[in-house]
């Protein structure tokens, strides 16, 4: 692999835009946004796990931990794709659309998730007022390889 590269993952959710859906600078791998929408699907709302929506489309629930658990496994299937491990992530910046409601889970669930990595990444969390598609959370990571 040269010095600077960058790819689409074939198993997990397409972009929404035009990047990739990662890019290797050096030994540093970072992924763009990585949503819960189902494997290889477009963006449609029917591929958010948990979505509940209303007749004119409006968001009227969401079931917050099986978004995380898919957010999860697309970012576990891209690393993998690209050659790098969950335990060589160093830096994740978490996006949540409602920090008072998912804050507590999410930190429980992503505990679980990094059990005995060490050390753990780095991470940041923010909230947003929405993203680019009707989903809960949505992380941004960096791995060093």
């Amino acid at each position: 692999m040269s010095d600077s590269s960058s790819a689409l993952s074939s198993n997990a959710p397409q972009p929404v835009g035009a990047y990739p859906m990662t890019r290797k600078v050096g030994n540093l791998l970072f992924l763009s946004g990585v949503g819960p929408r189902k494997p290889k699907s477009d963006t449609s709302s029917a591929s958010v796990p948990g979505l509940i929506l209303d007749a004119s489309g409006a968001v009227i629930d969401y079931d917050f931990e099986m978004q995380v658990h898919s957010v999860m496994a697309n970012v576990k299937t891209i690393l993998n794709e690209a050659g790098a491990r969950w335990d060589q992530l160093v830096d994740i910046t978490v996006y949540l659309t409602d920090m008072k409601r998912d804050f507590a889970l999410f930190n429980r669930l992503y505990a679980d998730y990094f059990e005995g990595v060490d050390p753990k990444p780095c991470r940041t969390t923010v909230e947003v007022l929405s993203l680019p598609t009707p989903i809960a959370v949505e992380l941004k990571c960096i791995a060093a390889l």
